[in-house]
């Protein structure tokens, strides 16, 4: 998207560091793991304007309570509310399991996010299993993240599009 090369780095440091607070609790975990990035980051002797971008896109990446605040968190809620695949499940038995967010993560077989510099459009093609998870399965836990999805790329001045097993939803 033509964004300046100090802006995607501090995606990077965000994306990488985002989910640290989760050793703390899930509940909370992006306050706490911008809490923790601050701690690594000053110990390190970053900018502390560039500590505090990549803070906010690390407080910032939860459907709960985040919104897009700048690049970095636009980019890291793209990246991480884009994150559905069978790889992600670690339960040996998903098929089985009483847990929707296994079910439906276990029913992704493929999942592709490309980006379209020139139309200005970010695009999520899925392709879900419906023998192991219905898509009204992917659409209740999913929702939330899919209208985050929306506005981080309204952020970063881009339409953003959802095609599950080739039907364009968004």
């Amino acid at each position: 998207l033509n964004l300046v090369e100090r802006d995607r780095q501090l995606a990077g440091i965000a994306a990488y560091l985002h989910d640290i607070g989760n050793s703390v609790h899930r509940n909370g975990h992006a306050q706490s793991s911008a809490i923790m990035a601050y701690s690594l980051l000053s110990r390190k002797r970053m900018d502390p304007l560039e500590i505090a971008a990549v803070m906010a896109a690390i407080g910032n990446h939860d459907e709960g309570v985040g919104e897009p605040v700048n690049n970095a968190s636009a980019a890291l809620i793209l990246a991480d509310k884009s994150d559905v695949m069978r790889s992600r499940v670690r339960s040996s038995t998903p098929m089985l399991t009483r847990d929707i967010h296994d079910r439906v993560n276990y029913a992704a077989t493929d999942s592709q996010m490309q980006v379209d510099r020139a139309g200005r459009l970010i695009n999520l093609t899925l392709t879900i299993d419906t023998r192991v998870a219905p898509l009204m399965e992917y659409f209740e836990i999913f929702l939330g993240r899919m209208s985050m999805r929306r506005r981080a790329a309204n952020f970063l001045n881009c339409d953003f599009s959802l095609v599950i097993n080739g039907t364009r939803l968004l």
